[in-house]
C-alpha cells in the first residue's frame, strides 16, 4: 500500500528504521512495526536497556576516576598550605561541562515543545475526523426521522384524501415506498454509528498522557537547569557545603537522563518502524477493533482515485429516489389540489421536508468523499511522525549531553570541592565584634601590655 498523498517518510525515519533489531537472545527481529509480538516488545526493550548499561558504564568509570584520584595522588609536604597543582584546569572544566549541559537543556525545551505540537497536532486531527463523523451521523438520523414522520403523517393524510380516486392513491402510495427506500439507503451511510472505537476518546487519552510526559520533561528541564546553576554559584563562592550538595543531585539527574534516553531511544526506534508504513498497521487496527468493511476503511485511509465510493450505489439509488418523489408530488400537485384544496397543507409540507432531505444529502455526498477524512488522516501522520519524532530526537540529544556532561562534572567536582580553602565557622564575623574571638584574643594582649 502506498503512503498517502501529504505524507511521506522523512529521513530520519528511514534511518531508525533500518538499525538492526534483536530480542533477549541476539536474535534478529524484523523491523515491522508489532507492538504485540513478545520479540519485537523485547527488542524495544533491549533498545532501552542499552541506556541502563550505558548509566552503569558511567558509573563505574566515574567511581574508578575519583578512586584512582584519591587513592594515587602524591603525598603533599608537611605544613603544605597552597592548593596542590591543576586545581584551576578541573574548575574549568567543571564549568565548561556545566555550561554544556545548559546548552541541553535549550535544547530540551525545544525538543519538548516540538514534540507537544506534533501530539497536538494529531489530537487535532482525531477531534476533526470526529467531527465529520459526528456530521454524517446526524444528518443521516434527521433525514431518517423526516422521512418516517412524513410517512407517517402527511403520506397516510394524503392517502385518506384520495380515498376516492384510485389512481392519485396508487401515485401517494408510490411516494411513500419512495420515501421508505431512501430512508432505507440513507441509514446505510452511517457507517460509524455504533462503533466502539471513537476518535474523541483516543484524542482525549492522546492529549492525557501527553499533559503528563510535558509536564515531566519540563520538571526534569527546571531541576537540571537549577543543579547547574547552582553548582555554578556554589563555585564561584567556593562554598563546599553548596557544592557537595549539588553533586548529590548531579547524580540523581545523571540517573534521570540516562533513565530517559532509554525511554526515548525506544519510542523513537518503534515511532520510526510506524511511521515508515503506517498504512498497514492502521487499517488492520481499525478494522480489528470496529468491525467495518476493509474496503470502506481503505477507500477514506488511502483516498485512492481509482477506488469508487464504497457508498456511491446507495447515494445514487437515493439520489433517484428522491428526484421520483419530487416529480410524484408536483404531479399530484398539478391534479390533486384543484379537486381536493385539503390536500395542499400535507403537499407543502412534503415539500419542505424533501428540500431539507435534498439538502442534507447534497452534505452527506461532501462529507462521504474521502477527501475530508484523508486529509485528517495525512494530518495525523504528519503530527506524529514528522514533529513528534523530531522533537523526540532533539530530547535524545538533550539527555545524551545532560549524561556526558553531568559525568564529566561528577568526576570535576570532587577535586573541585576538595581544593577549596578550609572553611571557618568564624569567617563571615564582623572584625570588630567584641565576640569575635580573634578580637577578643587582641583586646586581651592589649589589657596585659597596659
Amino acid at each position: 500500500m502506498g503512503e498517502p498523498p501529504g505524507y511521506r517518510p522523512s529521513a530520519w525515519v528511514h534511518l531508525l528504521h533500518q538499525l538492526p533489531r534483536a530480542d533477549f537472545q541476539l536474535r534478529p527481529v524484523p523491523s515491522d512495526f508489532a507492538p504485540r509480538e513478545p520479540g519485537y516488545q523485547q527488542a524495544l526493550l533491549l533498545v532501552a536497556a542499552l541506556a541502563g548499561l550505558g548509566l552503569g558504564l558511567s558509573l563505574i568509570l566515574i567511581a574508578a576516576y575519583l578512586i584512582r584520584v584519591c587513592c594515587c595522588r602524591p603525598p603533599e609536604p608537611p605544613g603544605a598550605k597552597s592548593p596542590p597543582p591543576g586545581g584551576g584546569c578541573v574548575t574549568w572544566s567543571c564549568i565548561a561541562a556545566l555550561l554544556v549541559s545548559c546548552a541541553g537543556i535549550g535544547i530540551g525545551f525545544y525538543g519538548n515543545s516540538e514534540t507537544s505540537d506534533g501530539v497536538a497536532q494529531l489530537s487535532a486531527a482525531l477531534l476533526q475526523a470526529n467531527h465529520t463523523l459526528s456530521a454524517v451521523d446526524a444528518l443521516v438520523s434527521e433525514s431518517v426521522e423526516r422521512l418516517g414522520e412524513a410517512v407517517r403523517t402527511e403520506l397516510t393524510t394524503l392517502e385518506e384524501v384520495f380515498a376516492q380516486r384510485t389512481e392519485l392513491v396508487a401515485a401517494t402510495r408510490g411516494a411513500r415506498r419512495q420515501a421508505e427506500a431512501v430512508a432505507q439507503q440513507l441509514g446505510g451511510l452511517a457507517f460509524w454509528q455504533g462503533v466502539p472505537l471513537s476518535p474523541l476518546q483516543v484524542a482525549e487519552d492522546v492529549s492525557f498522557v501527553e499533559e503528563y510526559r510535558w509536564l515531566a520533561y519540563v520538571l526534569l528541564l527546571l531541576l537540571e537547569l537549577l543543579v547547574c546553576l547552582f553548582t555554578l554559584l556554589g563555585l564561584a563562592k567556593q562554598s563546599k557545603w553548596l557544592v557537595i550538595m549539588m553533586t548529590v543531585m548531579s547524580l540523581v539527574v545523571l540517573v534521570l537522563s540516562w533513565g530517559s534516553l532509554g525511554l526515548e531511544a525506544a519510542t523513537a526506534v518503534g515511532l520510526s518502524d510506524f511511521c515508515s508504513s503506517p498504512d498497514t498497521y492502521i487499517l488492520n487496527l481499525t478494522q480489528e477493533e470496529t468491525g467495518l468493511d476493509s474496503d470502506i476503511l481503505s477507500y477514506y485511509f488511502l483516498c485512492n482515485q481509482a477506488v469508487a465510493n464504497p457508498f456511491q450505489q446507495r447515494l445514487t439509488l437515493s439520489q433517484r429516489a428522491l428526484a421520483n418523489i419530487h416529480s410524484q408530488l408536483q404531479g399530484l400537485e398539478r391534479e390533486a389540489v384543484p379537486q381536493f384544496p385539503s390536500a395542499q397543507k400535507p403537499l407543502l409540507s412534503l415539500e419542505e421536508t424533501l428540500n431539507v432531505t435534498e439538502g442534507n444529502f447534497h452534505q452527506l455526498v461532501a462529507l462521504l468523499h474521502c477527501r475530508g477524512l484523508h486529509k485528517d488522516y495525512s494530518a495525523a501522520l504528519r503530527g506524529l511522525c514528522e514533529d513528534a519524532l523530531e522533537g523526540l530526537l532533539f530530547l535524545l540529544l538533550f539527555s545524551l549531553l545532560s549524561a556526558g556532561a553531568l559525568a564529566t562534572a561528577l568526576c570535576s567536582l570532587p577535586r573541585a570541592w576538595a581544593q577549596f580553602p578550609p572553611s571557618d565557622d568564624y569567617d563571615d564575623t564582623d572584625d570588630d565584634d567584641p565576640f569575635n574571638p580573634q578580637e577578643s584574643k587582641r583586646f586581651v594582649q592589649w589589657q596585659s601590655s597596659i
